[in-house]
């Protein structure tokens, strides 16, 4: 529910700063709450950037008072290992490796590792190293971008 809206309360904010919502997480951690947003934008964003939507997004959600108690805020970019959940996600993904974890078994395999080749109708082209599979997103339970080396 906080999730729902966090994200109808900021998304327009973040749009207008020129930034992506990639994922938000709500959680409690070591005993104490964490809202954690994962931003982005072309070419990437910077520490500049996230200070800035931090100072914004912390006043609105505390003038909205969505969270009634205390909370640490915590802004970053997705990271190297950057989460897949929406289509455009796996559409940016075409030709890279991923890592998916599915909800539902597929052969008796719930890991696959492999580069993406396609993605149209909710369903994903993966190429392992093995032998090409189709995965339909609605039985992923997990999905990962893999940082490669050198590439």
């Amino acid at each position: 529910m906080v999730i729902q809206e966090v994200t109808q309360i900021i998304a327009p904010v973040i749009e207008e700063m020129g930034l992506e919502l990639v994922d938000i997480e709500y959680l409690s951690e070591h005993g104490r709450w964490v809202l954690r947003l994962f931003l982005d934008k072309e070419g990437g964003i910077t520490l500049d950037d996230c200070a800035k939507a931090s100072r914004e997004i912390g006043d609105l959600i505390d003038v909205k008072e969505v969270i009634s108690h205390e909370y640490v805020l915590e802004v970053s970019s997705p990271g190297l290992d950057r989460r897949l959940k929406k289509d455009k996600d796996f559409l940016r993904a075409i030709g890279k490796k991923i890592r998916i974890k599915m909800a539902v078994p597929l052969d008796g395999h719930r890991n696959f590792t492999g580069y993406l080749r396609d993605f149209k109708d909710g369903v994903i082209d993966l190429e392992t190293a093995t032998t090409p599979v189709s995965l339909s997103i609605k039985d992923i339970e997990r999905a990962n971008m893999v940082y490669e080396f050198g590439h």
